[in-house]
């Protein structure tokens, strides 16, 4: 997954793969015990291969996405590498469920890459970019039935601009929000964004595309995910084994904000209310932090791949039952 850039040219093949700070993710993994590792994003397959190779023989790789496309694809690069992992279909939200489904019970790692593909920004018919022209769609799996094109030319105006202020930390919510009821029916990508830019003029060069929030926003409130990460990663913690490990990378505050409150709840043992003085319930904690603060990508990452500026890696490891 990546972040919300979209550089005006890409090697398409090339970005579906590239797996965002896979040295950090695989010298992360490479300590749990031997069992089952969940790449809960799957994706291109980028992190689980790279996983595959560091961790060898004796590990079970389990991959996840809602895409079908990703989905379908993944049994094409196991079929022509021979890779031993196994891809199923499912949002992680349910991540429990689905490893009901396939038999595991306590993953000694799980691997979360938020956002949206490099992909998904790549193919115009999906929806998600501002740059090339397709339908308002951006939903990461087709079958769910609420579209981007819903929320445009359906919202009320106070509702469509509190959507752009929390999902999008978008400034200028409510003059982007007016200008798009204004000019609805809008139908296809370029079409919003044009409204967008119309509806925030500039003193002078913009460094950012203006449709860059309104879009993100759109696409999250489209999935769901949030929700979706909230519940995904209290799930892995929950289901983790001792001395297993659970790793995100997230490319926005919001994202990061949540997996930060839910991986300090989780290492913080006490449970005491928080005006006690001292802690009298003695309660420990059956997580630690791997990480003070977030991993950033180094700035020969960066260069080679844009799109990874803004990913902020964390991981916390279970070290009680």
């Amino acid at each position: 997954m990546t972040q919300d850039q979209e550089p005006e040219h890409q090697e398409e093949e090339k970005e579906y793969h590239r797996p965002v700070l896979a040295g950090t993710v695989k010298e992360l993994m490479a300590e749990v015990p031997v069992g089952v590792v969940v790449d809960a994003t799957f994706g291109g397959g980028g992190h689980a291969r790279e996983l595959a190779d560091r961790l060898g023989r004796g590990y079970r790789i389990l991959g996840i996405d809602r895409d079908p496309e990703a989905v379908a694809r993944a049994a094409e690069v196991r079929r022509t590498e021979a890779m031993d992992i196994e891809v199923r279909s499912g949002n992680f939200a349910h991540l429990g469920e689905i490893l009901a489904e396939a038999g595991v019970r306590a993953p000694v790692g799980v691997l979360f890459d938020f956002g949206v593909s490099s992909h998904h920004l790549d193919e115009p018919a999906r929806g998600f970019s501002y740059r090339l022209e397709g339908p308002l769609d951006m939903r990461m799996d087709p079958s769910t039935p609420v579209t981007a094109a819903d929320l445009v030319n359906g919202l009320p105006e106070p509702d469509l601009a509190s959507l752009l202020r929390r999902l999008g930390e978008e400034p200028a919510a409510g003059r982007i929000a007016k200008a798009i009821v204004a000019k609805r029916p809008l139908r296809t990508t370029t079409e919003l964004a044009a409204v967008i830019e119309a509806a925030t003029p500039r003193s002078g060069p913009r460094r950012r595309h203006p449709a860059r929030r309104t879009f993100q926003a759109l696409r999250m409130a489209v999935n769901a995910e949030l929700d979706a990460i909230s519940s995904g990663v209290g799930q892995a913690l929950e289901l983790l084994a001792v001395n297993g490990r659970c790793i995100t990378i997230a490319y926005h505050s919001l994202e990061d904000r949540l997996v930060k409150k839910l991986f300090r709840e989780a290492s913080n043992g006490c449970v005491c209310p928080p005006d006690m003085p001292v802690c009298g319930c003695g309660a420990e904690a059956h997580y630690r932090l791997l990480t003070r603060g977030v991993i950033r990508p180094q700035a020969d990452e960066v260069a080679d791949n844009p799109r990874s500026r803004s990913a902020r890696l964390r991981a916390v490891e279970r070290v009680a039952a």
